[in-house]
């Protein structure tokens, strides 16, 4: 029996706090991506490979709570510092595809904000990954939203205190 493939295109926007720069560090730090990126706190991280370059990637194998192993691999394709970020990737659970995409991530400044406009081109084999995929992707980008704004706020507060006696 055939897979029945069905393809998918969703856009997704966010307004993020501070400057295309700023937003961008969050995509391209390791340490920064995984406070926002790491979205199932049941997880256990089997393995988490960055390597932010042109044929770099990221290599990301979950085990669930039932046992089942969660795979993403990505593979960078082109990077302009500050304005845009293309990459291919795939997921699999159980040593399976459930899915392909092609994702742009775009970053424009306006006004002391950042616009964040994220194209996701997937190829699913089981259409229902295509709603989870989109909402789940929108919650990381509200939680990406939060973490930077936290960021600014600390990168704002005083290091030292003053005393008035």
């Amino acid at each position: 029996m055939g897979v029945n493939v069905k393809h998918r295109t969703f856009v997704i926007v966010r307004e993020l706090p501070g400057s295309p720069a700023h937003a961008f560090r969050f995509w391209s730090d390791h340490e920064l991506k995984r406070r926002w990126n790491a979205c199932h706190p049941s997880w256990e991280v089997i393995e988490d490979r960055f390597d932010f370059r042109v044929d770099g990637g990221e290599r990301m194998i979950w085990r669930m709570p039932d046992g089942t192993e969660q795979t993403m691999l990505a593979h960078l394709l082109e990077i302009a510092p500050r304005q845009r970020i293309v990459y291919a990737y795939t997921m699999r659970t159980k040593d399976e595809i459930i899915s392909s995409s092609l994702v742009t991530v775009e970053f424009e400044g306006i006004s002391g904000r950042t616009t964040m406009t994220f194209t996701e081109q997937a190829v699913f084999l089981d259409e229902r990954h295509g709603d989870i995929r989109e909402s789940g992707t929108g919650l990381g980008f509200d939680r990406l939203r939060d973490v930077i704004g936290q960021d600014l706020v600390a990168v704002q507060q005083p290091t030292t205190t003053q005393r008035y006696d």
